[in-house]
């Protein structure tokens, strides 16, 4: 009889992982640093293209846990409600930027986008702190790093007139 509400307690961990795996290929399908985005002209402050990668798997990790956090702390079906349309609106967001920004070569457009991913992230923090909150914690880097990227995003705009 304990074996089921052990088990039950792992589901949240593992859909978790799950979705943020699931993110992570489609917007790393997403995002094409061939020539294209080699030849843009880009601040000298851009980390290396390597960083990102390990940045993103530790964001995505994060988010993960700040999602299982939430989902615990949920005492009723209206507030895990809550955390899926948060973290689904964020995760189309996240993706949807990489198409614009690396598919359809348009980081003008991607630089208006990056607004509503950085909203989306808000949201979660503010939305899910009364559920649980570590999920604060959780996603300060991922908010961080969005506003950098943000920043990098309009330097890239900027340095290259055109879009």
């Amino acid at each position: 009889m304990s074996a089921t509400p052990q088990r039950s307690r792992w589901v949240p961990v593992l859909l978790a992982a799950l979705a943020a795996i699931l993110v992570a290929v489609m917007g790393g399908l997403a995002t094409d640093i061939g020539g294209w985005y080699r030849n843009l002209v880009k601040p000298a402050w851009q980390p290396p293209d390597w960083l990102f990668g390990p940045a993103w798997t530790l964001i995505y990790a994060l988010a993960a846990m700040a999602g299982v956090a939430a989902w615990r702390g949920a005492t009723d079906a209206a507030q895990r409600l809550r955390v899926l349309l948060l973290f689904s609106l964020n995760a189309f967001l996240n993706v949807f930027w990489s198409l614009l920004f690396f598919r359809l070569q348009r980081p003008d457009w991607a630089l208006v986008e990056v607004l509503f991913l950085w909203g989306s992230i808000v949201a979660l923090i503010v939305g899910l702190r009364p559920l649980s909150r570590r999920t604060t914690a959780y996603l300060l880097p991922y908010l961080a790093w969005v506003s950098f990227a943000g920043v990098l995003n309009w330097a890239v705009v900027r340095l290259n007139p055109g879009f």
